[in-house]
């Protein structure tokens, strides 16, 4: 087999996988209720007292009122980007449990995924590397040493 046929699966193998695991990262169907959006985007925002929680999951004063406002929202009417620019705008954007992918945030989201892109290509270079060393020769002295070796 050659080469280029070994690496064939992986090229066709790598784009798929690829595209399988961001199909299924998008998830489902967006939330028909009101309060499955209220509960989706009270997990997306950060509790302004606690220590990395979401208000969802914080029994906290500030996270009671942030959920009722953004019932009264949901109530109203407002689409969730509205929200969440709302709550953006009241609180700072720190607020966000995820950060925007956006300038220096956006290394945050960029950096893993050339690191493993660089590090597969290392990979790749170093498996064809170790493939592609010429068969080392035998010299005469080599072959004597076996021989007398095997007569031992």
């Amino acid at each position: 087999m050659t080469l280029r046929r070994s690496w064939l699966p992986y090229v066709v193998f790598c784009p798929l996988l690829v595209a399988a695991l961001v199909v299924g990262s998008r998830g489902g169907k967006e939330p028909v209720t009101a309060q499955q959006r209220v509960d989706r985007i009270a997990r997306q925002v950060r509790c302004p007292t606690c220590a990395s929680q979401s208000v969802a999951d914080s029994r906290a004063p500030a996270s009671d009122a942030i959920r009722d406002e953004v019932q009264r929202r949901v109530d109203n009417g407002e689409r969730d980007s509205e929200i969440l620019s709302f709550l953006v705008g009241r609180y700072g954007k720190d607020i966000m449990l995820k950060p925007e992918a956006k300038g220096v945030t956006g290394l945050v989201w960029v950096l893993p995924l050339v690191g493993a892109v660089c590090a597969l290509a290392g990979l790749g270079f170093a498996f064809r590397r170790w493939r592609a060393r010429p068969p080392t020769e035998v010299s005469a002295e080599d072959r004597a040493l076996v021989a007398e070796a095997r007569r031992r």
